[in-house]
């Protein structure tokens, strides 16, 4: 891969990664509640998340949600139900009196991962997105694999990357929502937003081909 298709490649999935999404929504609910403790489990799970996203595109899962009406709206239901569930979650929050603390002990880490495994894998509009993506970057000319694994390798390192600083961003910032009218009107926010997202993604119809 030359160097100047990895530089266009790497800046055009930094403009990407800045855009706040879904997965950038439940990374920085979960580091408001938890605070930098989440950010290890939250990152993690976008990393996981998005390395199973690109490596099934590359596989030609995306070419196949693509071309099958059944497999695309079942992928497409559930990616969408789980976002509205995780909203109605969020929306439905306990609320921290006082300023002591606003962790959520009950949650664990590996809770935490997995959420944000699945928001992050289960978008079909991630796995079409990659298969249109990706193609624009590759060398016809030179050995596929190699570039591929650059790309994912690249792209994984600076969504992990990113996921780590809106959660840092989001868990310092959890000093000026002590007082609960402010919690309440974050979760509601992020859980409106979240379910927003899963309503687009379920609404969502595949572009003609």
């Amino acid at each position: 891969m030359s160097l100047e298709l990895w530089l266009a490649f790497t800046a055009a999935s930094v403009v990407m990664l800045l855009i706040p999404g879904p997965t950038v929504l439940i990374v920085m609910s979960y580091a408001l509640g938890h605070g930098r403790r989440s950010a290890m489990a939250t990152v993690a799970g976008v990393a996981l998340g998005d390395f199973t996203a690109m490596t099934a595109s590359m596989l030609g899962l995306g070419v196949l949600l693509s071309t099958s009406a059944a497999l695309f709206t079942g992928l497409k239901w559930i990616g969408g139900a789980y976002l509205i569930y995780l909203g109605v979650k969020l929306w439905r929050a306990p609320i921290s009196v006082g300023s002591e603390s606003t962790d959520e002990p009950d949650v664990k880490p590996l809770r935490m991962m997995l959420h944000t495994y699945a928001v992050t894998a289960l978008n079909p509009k991630s796995l079409v997105f990659f298969v249109a993506f990706l193609p624009q970057f590759l060398d016809a000319d030179q050995p596929l694999t190699g570039q591929m694994v650059t790309m994912e390798a690249t792209f994984l390192v600076l969504a992990t990357l990113n996921a780590t600083l809106y959660a840092l961003l989001a868990s310092a910032a959890r000093k000026a929502v002590r007082t609960p009218s402010v919690q309440r009107a974050v979760n509601r926010t992020g859980g409106s937003l979240l379910i927003g997202a899963g309503l687009l993604t379920a609404a969502w119809k595949k572009a003609a081909a």
